[in-house]
């Protein structure tokens, strides 16, 4: 009676283990859906992106093609001021949060700690970094020292090499995510609809700008960037390190972009 008693016990602890087995393969753990994404590709222009309404556009198509075009998608980027247009800051039009990677890890819960907005935050930081600053495809963004190449700088180079250094994100804007003040210089590649690069002989005129040579003269095209890696020149920062040489896709490069931008789902 003992064995019988032992058997059945034994047939019974197999059967609910192979029962919870079967649960958890029917029933797999839900993972968060993307609502963040860097481009995988740039639109080609430098940074003529067709203002924001462009750039948002970009964005919306490559979450499309990846299955997360049910969201609306705006890209990351501030607008500064013009006569009759007021400036229009990053993190105004990317929603409340949370967003995650095409992973479904955590970027950030809210725009508070996207931006560091208090001490507290600021010291903590927000979750964007080399392994979470993904595609919508889910790949890494090529950084200084994935694939080193001397040419890394050259768009010829470049735009046949999708394993080359492009990690400077598009944003004209500043650490706190909004527009930067003022006129007199260019953060933004004229709001996103410029392509020109400086005149050299103005370059020259200005020491290769005020602010060192990658930052923004008076009236130079530019682009302030930042790095998904946390890892470039400047101070590092995600969203505003330091400007680009020029807005022609050919000028971008040269600091290790090639014109791509963060993606926000707003809903």
């Amino acid at each position: 009676m003992t064995k019988t008693r032992s058997l059945v016990a034994a047939f019974a602890i197999f059967f609910l283990l192979g029962s919870c087995l079967v649960l958890a393969q029917q029933n797999p753990p839900q993972r968060n859906p993307m609502t963040f994404f860097v481009t995988s590709v740039p639109i080609g222009d430098g940074g003529n992106l067709g203002g924001l309404a462009g750039a948002d556009v970009h964005c919306q198509k490559l979450a499309t093609a990846v299955g997360a075009g049910g969201r609306t998608w705006h890209a990351y980027l501030s607008t500064q001021a013009r006569p009759g247009q007021p400036a229009i800051n990053a993190r105004d039009r990317i929603g409340t949060g949370p967003w995650y990677s095409q992973k479904g890890e955590m970027i950030a819960r809210d725009l508070a700690h996207l931006h560091g907005d208090t001490h507290e935050l600021a010291r903590l930081g927000n979750n964007l970094n080399k392994l979470t600053g993904l595609t919508e495809k889910g790949e890494t963004v090529p950084g200084l020292y994935d694939y080193a190449d001397p040419r890394d700088n050259d768009w010829e180079y470049v735009k046949t090499t999708p394993f080359s250094n492009r990690h400077e994100m598009l944003t004209g804007t500043q650490t706190d995510g909004r527009a930067f003040t003022g006129t007199d210089l260019d953060y933004t590649c004229d709001n996103w609809t410029s392509n020109k690069d400086p005149d050299p002989q103005q370059v020259q005129a200005q020491g290769q700008g005020r602010g060192g040579p990658l930052g923004a003269g008076p009236g130079r095209p530019n682009a302030q960037i930042g790095f998904p890696d946390r890892n470039g020149g400047g101070n590092g920062s995600w969203n505003s390190s330091h400007g680009t040489r020029g807005c022609s896709q050919a000028a971008l490069p040269r600091t290790h972009g090639v014109g791509m931008f963060y993606c926000f789902a707003i809903n």
